[in-house]
């Protein structure tokens, strides 16, 4: 079997999910600080970029910039950004290029308005969508895409603005409006054009909206403030900034807040498929989704990992932050210590500086370090969330073992990931999943752990908390609740005949050479573990 790629480095990139919103509706607070704290809150999900817009009703401001929120904004450009009204976002690229061009929050014209928008998930229909624009603008394209933008954000900024002037932009006859439609009116005929996943959060000069996709795959809830409203990718940001939990948006809903209050409108019929990776993952461990907590989920799949993949051991580890809840759940139910192994380096993130090779080298080391005094001589079971590639685990036992770790058993919290993610997840391609080519016993081997155990698709969902028939499982199972795109384009990107040349394509774009070739898909028999250890064999498997 072909095995995937190792990739240039020691190590692979994190999973990353593709942004984080925030929206604030408080006449009379400093919205900027609301959500520049909210944003803050909110940088686990998008480190690449971040932009706050604000608006006292008679035009809107907008900063942004490549970076961090603590990067981007200091106290002199927030106390720019006035106003009774803000929407906020921080970016990491699944689709588009790392350039200002496609920092978010979006601006374009809707109704002798100008809309503020900010977008997370991924569409899967972008390419059909472009063509609606250009259909009726032609080649002149306005607002951002014109401007350079390269994302699904900037064609739905469009669509906005086309609907607003004509009506339409799918050619039904009589469409064409007697006066502009306003921001709610082009809402609510656009929205259901949209295939994928996304959660919005959008303003005009008078009034904040926010939608979400009929399948709520990515998450979004309300919060009240005192003097106002809040609207956030995760309840975590609402605690930051003060704000009581009121509610989920809902599937399929669009809400409006302005001066006359809250109001609800169902713009599509709703079949929800929340992603079950935001318990695996990408969520704050103090956020709930649906009720649940995440922290609690985690907690409760480490536990059913240690009833599904028993194994005699001196100590529990986790691959910090997002393997330390499944640890702690791990060694509660195995009855086995939990330690703090490894320690990670909290100031190792993105960097827009180019590592050296020697500093590639050095790859997880840079991140975590084993602390000898701990693991030495020792057995121990190390949780992660998940595998993708594996080279960061390949890494990790390594220098578990040069550390003096006498075994090391890898139990993962999730099962094994075999699909790609077209709603707005950084996955591999599938020719870069270690899974589709490799069955459990063969990844074990190329990783070199003891064992290796990945929980079952159904305690992962018992441990959320919800109905399987109300979760996304695409990225394990294949199942997706959403059309893909066709086979060979790019989820959520332009044609590249549109984007300048020197943001034409993303290094992770390029087209793999092998992608036209059958490869085998071996779906592990995940109720069994891999085999101990024979104490014949020494050391571990190259």
């Amino acid at each position: 079997m072909t095995a995937p790629r190792s990739g240039a480095g020691e190590t692979e990139p994190p999973i990353a999910e593709e942004c984080g919103v925030f929206g604030v509706w408080a006449p009379g607070e400093e919205v900027s600080r609301l959500t520049y704290f909210g944003l803050y809150a909110l940088q686990h999900r998008g480190q690449e970029a971040a932009g706050i817009a604000t608006t006292g009703g008679r035009s809107i401001l907008v900063y942004k910039d490549l970076g961090l929120v603590s990067q981007v904004f200091d106290d002199r450009s927030l106390s720019s950004l006035t106003g009774h009204m803000a929407v906020g976002h921080v970016r990491y690229a699944t689709t588009g290029a790392t350039t200002w061009e496609n920092a978010q929050p979006m601006l374009g014209p809707v109704s002798g308005s100008t809309l503020a928008l900010a977008h997370n998930g991924n569409l899967t229909n972008t390419r059909e969508l472009i063509e609606m624009v250009r259909r009726v603008s032609g080649e002149d394209l306005s607002g951002e895409l014109g401007r350079g933008s390269s994302t699904d954000t900037a064609v739905i900024a469009a669509l906005m603005g086309l609907v607003s002037e004509r009506g339409s932009v799918t050619g039904e006859a009589g469409a064409d409006p007697t006066e502009p439609l306003g921001v709610s009116q082009s809402a609510r005929r656009v929205l259901p054009l949209l295939r994928g996943a996304y959660s919005l959060v959008f303003m005009d000069e008078h009034t904040l909206y926010a939608a979400r996709d009929p399948h709520g795959v990515r998450p979004l809830v309300l919060g009240r403030l005192e003097r106002g409203w809040v609207i956030a990718s995760e309840t975590a940001a609402l605690d930051i900034v003060g704000a009581a939990f009121v509610r989920e948006v809902e599937p399929g809903e669009l809400i409006e807040i302005d001066a006359e209050g809250l109001r609800s409108t169902r713009v599509t019929e709703p079949s929800r498929s929340g992603c079950v990776f935001e318990y695996v993952y990408l969520a704050r461990p103090d956020t709930k989704i649906a009720g649940r907590s995440v922290i609690a989920a985690r907690n409760a799949m480490g536990a059913s990992l240690a009833r599904e993949h028993p194994v005699e051991a001196d100590l529990v580890i986790a691959t910090p932050e997002s393997g330390t809840p499944a640890a702690i759940g791990y060694a509660q139910a195995s009855g086995i210590p939990y330690g703090q192994g490894l320690v990670k380096n909290a100031y190792v993130g993105r960097t827009f500086i180019q590592p050296t090779q020697t500093l590639r080298q050095l790859g997880i080391r840079l991140k975590l370090n084993p602390v000898r005094e701990v693991i030495e001589g020792r057995r121990l079971v190390v949780v992660d969330d998940s595998i993708v590639r594996g080279n960061t685990q390949r890494a990790l036992v390594r220098m578990l073992r040069e550390a003096g770790a006498s075994e090391v058993h890898v139990r993962i919290s999730s099962p094994p990931v075999l699909w790609p993610c077209f709603y707005g997840i950084d996955f591999a391609t599938r020719a870069e999943l270690i899974a589709t080519g490799m069955n459990v016993e063969q990844i074990r081997t190329s990783i070199g752990a003891d064992t290796l155990g990945y929980l079952s698709v159904e305690a992962m969902v018992a441990a959320s908390g919800q109905d399987a028939s109300e979760l996304c499982l695409a990225c394990f199972t294949g199942d997706y609740p959403i059309e893909p795109p066709a086979e060979g384009a790019s989820p959520g990107t332009l044609p590249v005949s549109r984007v300048p040349s020197v943001y034409r394509r993303r290094r992770d774009e390029v087209p793999d050479p092998r992608a036209g070739l059958t490869r085998a898909v071996t779906r592990p028999d995940l109720t069994a573990r891999s085999p101990l250890p024979d104490p014949s064999r020494e050391g571990p498997t190259p």
